[in-house]
């Protein structure tokens, strides 16, 4: 057991696993202030999570924000970048209405963005840390995936309008067959197009299975880049050992006004919502005036409140019990060779009240030592 596990919460333990995790992959910390201006939110509210957002006004007259996102104040402090790409992570607080409580709090969230020439491996990389993350938290978890461009291509070849094609991207959201081929007789849209649509939200599950069946379906509607794009992403993320929790699903969606590309919802067993969201931002980053691409994700810790721990956790590994027939070296030595197996110790001449053990080891001169278990 991991000594940080020591009567720490869900979230505080998540914070510790995924800061380590980031930051061996290069991911630098970024930090921010508390505030930034309104203006910034109210102009990409669409991009939040939540648009409440908690407002004031500074002693200049100037309307400033408590930020209620992270990503925002990334993207406009971004660099444009020819080659190469900006890793960055963040463990901030954000202050917005809490998914669980449907208040406001001040909320810790955790996540990461990568930014300038994101390439296939960047995309892998992304998605193979936000995998990681979820298993960070629990073991029983689930990566959705979708590609917006599959999505994007369909709606294309509908040919239908702009308020029908977000009626349709809304529902395609909430797996809605029904209404959608309710828009598509309304706008006389193209059946095949229609056909492969429903398609789309109904298919979900493993990845192999999925896109056969997808590949067996499209036809000429659908981009060869797109989906040859997301198969290999799958491919990879399966090779490399996350095969029994990456699923696809093409319900997974956004505002397309900002999101493109690879898009993706983290879940983990017994909290209903994702934890856990992210894709490519490309069309964020435009509106911003920034000519690189950027993908990244965040984790929502204020769901972990939920989150069940069916682990049964110890204070420590190993409880050291010595008489007083046992000199000081030997105490030294037995705890000194607990720890190098990685084993946290508490060394005590008797047992404490209170404390949770895996293991009791009594110590005496004479007779050795005796090992139990609480197991």
């Amino acid at each position: 057991m991991d000594i940080r596990d020591i009567a720490l919460k869900n979230e505080e333990k998540a914070i510790f696993a995924l800061r380590e995790l980031y930051g061996q992959y290069g991911y630098t910390q970024y930090k921010m202030g508390k505030f930034e201006e309104y203006d910034l939110y109210v102009q990409n509210k669409d991009f939040l999570v939540s648009d409440s957002v908690i407002t004031f006004t500074d002693t200049d007259g100037k309307l400033l924000a408590l930020k209620p996102d992270v990503t925002l104040s990334i993207v406009k402090n971004s660099k444009n970048l020819k080659e190469g790409v900006q890793k960055v992570f963040y463990d901030e607080n954000v202050y917005r209405v809490s998914k669980g409580t449907h208040s406001f709090r001040e909320i810790r969230q955790v996540g990461l963005e990568c930014i300038g020439k994101v390439d296939c491996y960047c995309l892998y990389e992304v998605l193979m840390l936000a995998a990681g993350s979820l298993r960070a938290i629990s073991e029983k978890c689930i990566l959705d995936i979708s590609h917006l461009g599959i999505v994007a291509d369909v709606l294309d070849a509908l040919g239908v309008s702009s308020k029908a094609r977000r009626e349709l991207l809304s529902f395609l959201g909430e797996k809605s067959v029904h209404e959608m081929k309710r828009v598509c007789r309304e706008e006389n849209a193209s059946t095949e197009a229609a056909e492969c649509l429903y398609t789309l939200a109904e298919l979900y599950g493993k990845a192999d299975f999925v896109l056969e069946k997808l590949s067996a379906i499209n036809g000429t509607l659908i981009s060869p880049k797109h989906l040859n794009e997301l198969k290999l992403l799958c491919q990879m993320l399966i090779s490399n050992g996350y095969g029994d929790m990456i699923n696809v699903d093409f319900s997974v969606t956004g505002d397309m006004n900002y999101y493109n590309g690879i898009v993706f919802r983290g879940f983990v067993d017994s909290i209903p919502s994702g934890i856990l969201s992210g894709g490519q931002y490309d069309g964020l980053m435009e509106k911003m005036k920034k000519r690189s691409s950027a993908i990244g994700f965040a984790v929502y810790l204020d769901m972990l409140e939920n989150l069940k721990d069916n682990q049964k956790r110890y204070d420590v590994d190993t409880l050291l019990v010595y008489d007083d027939t046992v000199d000081f070296q030997t105490i030294n030595g037995t705890v000194n060779s607990l720890r190098a197996q990685g084993k946290s110790v508490y060394a005590s001449s008797s047992i404490p009240e209170k404390l949770s053990y895996r293991n009791l080891m009594k110590l005496q001169q004479k007779g050795g030592m005796s090992l139990g278990s609480n197991d």
